[in-house]
């Protein structure tokens, strides 16, 4: 048995019920308890459970009501939900299956059935989880994948626009990394991309901040609320944290690995279209190589545009 346990969730009014459940479970997993069906909505949210047990019969809202919120909310869509009934009419437990319930425990409690049935939805959980995880995650770096990256970046879009709030798109690329694997082989390579991709997300601390592996050698980074200017300043910090690392290059091109940035900051509109402004981010990141490597070159949804070294970028017209 594995020393960390899967954690249960029982939401029931009944004290003696939920007990008797907890005395079933409590060997091989960590039961949480809450009688009332909003505090078993909140607890819920925590997303640390790997299946509820839920009542259909409670006095402040019921069990389909219940789990028709936990349905809807992100924390809690993917959560296994087992119905607990003394109703035994097949009219109930249709309803909560066509609802998204995954079984029904009848009461009074069978130990050995509330048990088999438990554990086998865990299981099933635990690998629907694994199986999310390893579809979202590069498995080189250990950040967001392509995958992941073409899901979120539409939601948070979509949310930009909803909340009028300043949006950044910003691609990033290892520089001569062709080179840097021709001199130093393939492993070698694999391991910069491991830590540029380690380094660059080790500088997003908020929960809106985005990082992906977008392809090859390149990153991509999805920012919210920041400026313009803000945005520009912090991928800066980025650029020189990579170059910090002091990963000896290819003595013909460089002394370190470095990495160039391209990046654009607005506030979407409805009528504006992510595809579009990821094609001006793209853009930038061409003109910082274009100019030198291992410089950020930003724009803004006015087009115009900052270049961290000195020097005047030229205009791009319409």
């Amino acid at each position: 048995m594995n020393n960390k346990k899967n954690k249960i969730l029982i939401i029931d009014d009944s004290q003696i019920q939920a007990k008797a459940l907890k005395d079933i479970l409590e060997d091989e997993y960590d039961i949480t308890i809450s009688q009332t069906a909003q505090d078993g909505l909140n607890n819920a949210k925590t997303g640390v459970f790997s299946l509820i047990l839920l009542d259909v019969i409670m006095p402040d809202l019921d069990g389909f009501n219940v789990l028709c919120r936990l349905q809807e909310t992100v924390l809690t869509k993917y959560i296994p939900i087992i119905m607990i009934t003394s109703l035994s009419d097949a009219h109930h437990e249709e309803k909560g299956l066509t609802m998204g319930a995954v079984d029904y425990i009848a009461k009074p409690f069978n130990p050995l059935i509330v048990k088999a049935r438990v554990r086998t939805h865990v299981k099933l959980y635990q690998y629907q989880m694994n199986f999310r995880r390893q579809a979202m995650v590069d498995e080189l770096t250990g950040i967001a994948n392509r995958r992941s990256y073409n899901k979120n970046s539409r939601i948070k879009w979509r949310e930009a626009i909803r909340l009028e709030l300043p949006f950044s798109i910003c691609m990033i690329d290892v520089d001569n990394f062709k080179l840097y694997n021709d001199t130093y082989g393939h492993a070698a390579g694999d391991k910069v991309l491991a830590s540029v991709a380690q380094t660059i997300s080790s500088q997003l601390h908020r929960a809106t901040d985005f990082v992906a592996r977008y392809g090859g050698e390149e990153f991509v980074v999805l920012l919210m609320e920041n400026n313009a200017r803000a945005s520009f300043d912090f991928l800066k910090r980025i650029r020189q944290s990579v170059e910090d690392l002091h990963i000896p290059q290819n003595p013909l091109v460089a002394r370190w690995v470095t990495i160039s940035i391209g990046g654009i900051t607005l506030t979407p509109q409805i009528e504006n279209t992510y595809d579009s402004y990821a094609q001006i981010a793209d853009t930038m990141l061409y003109d910082a190589k274009r100019y030198g490597r291992n410089m950020v070159v930003w724009s803004n949804e006015n087009k115009e545009q900052w270049r961290e070294k000195e020097a005047v970028l030229p205009q791009h017209h319409p």
